[in-house]
């Protein structure tokens, strides 16, 4: 029997998400038998992969490579899954949103600079205007809310969808905890 592909990626995010996912703890070694990861910040793949069964996305859409990233991502994946509050709702991402782009990337690399007091200008994407969830640029399927998840109702989804049930996630989960 072949074992379900799954990736994780995070865009716009603090990688929070992921930490709730690790702390599956020793359950993790359980869903390990049934998965093969395939892509994540915690592996070593460069390139999203195709063919792959359930993917959980961190964070929001920020820049132009974030869209070209979700884009590709819903592409390849039979289950999206938007993971936590950034991702559902675009959350502290967004809190830049009423600033223009020009003053969030001063007050990045200028004011708040110690050293090197200028901003980046190769090689780095574009912001976009505003934060927004992945839902505003390509279907998602699950909303796995929190900020981050619990890692019981992370471990809850990727149970049911390994035994072939789709997640109910009433009183799992909610915004902000």
């Amino acid at each position: 029997m072949s074992k379900t592909r799954v990736a994780t990626t995070w865009l716009d995010g603090c990688s929070g998400c992921h930490m709730s996912f690790l702390d599956i703890d020793e359950r993790i070694v359980e869903l390990a038998s049934m998965i093969e990861l395939v892509y994540s910040p915690i592996v070593d793949t460069k390139e999203f992969p195709e063919n792959v069964d359930v993917t959980l996305v961190e964070g929001a859409i920020s820049s132009d490579a974030d869209i070209e990233e979700i884009i590709n991502i819903r592409k390849n994946t039979k289950v999206l899954i938007s993971f936590g509050d950034c991702a559902v709702s675009a959350n502290v991402p967004a809190m830049r949103n009423r600033f223009e782009r020009r003053e969030v990337i001063d007050r990045a690399y200028i004011e708040n600079a110690n050293n090197n007091n200028h901003a980046p200008y190769q090689n780095i994407p574009g912001l976009m205007k505003s934060a927004r969830p992945v839902h505003e640029f390509v279907q998602v399927d699950l909303f796995l809310q929190g900020c981050p998840p619990p890692s019981e109702a992370i471990y809850g989804v990727l149970s049911q969808l390994l035994a072939g049930e789709y997640p109910d996630l009433k009183g799992k989960t909610r915004f902000g905890a």
